[in-house]
């Protein structure tokens, strides 16, 4: 069976950590949170457009300061617009980044991190 796509990432960690990272994702980048099946777990699905990209897992087990480990697991990126007003969503939070032109190719990389470490890479169409 070939690989299509990728279909989301998946992030189980505390209610509390879970939270910051659904309004780092949802109220800063820009994901919206959507429907999620009726699941035993609690947690939340964030969409981009009609996919849902990112799941969100609470998991009681887990204390908040202490990340399961994730392996070899560098980063996710996402295709995205609008790099003027991602950067100053990001200023306005306080979130640092960092920008880098992808030489020959028009492409723009801003790269940053969540609330709960994970690296984030969105990946801009420029001129």
């Amino acid at each position: 069976m070939p690989i299509t796509g990728l279909a989301h990432v998946n992030v189980r960690a505390s209610e509390a950590m879970i939270e910051r990272v659904r309004h780092f994702h949802a109220g800063i980048l820009g994901l919206v949170e959507g429907r999620r099946p009726p699941f035993r777990s609690r947690g939340y699905w964030l969409y981009a457009g009609p996919l849902d990209v990112m799941h969100l897992t609470i998991d009681p087990s887990m204390d908040d300061d202490t990340p399961a480990r994730t392996g070899w697991l560098d980063h996710f990126a996402f295709a995205a617009t609008d790099l003027k007003d991602t950067m100053a969503r990001l200023d306005a939070h306080g979130v640092p980044y960092q920008v880098e032109h992808v030489p020959g190719s028009g492409e723009t990389q801003l790269f940053t991190r969540d609330p709960a470490g994970i690296a984030i890479e969105l990946n801009f169409n420029t001129p």
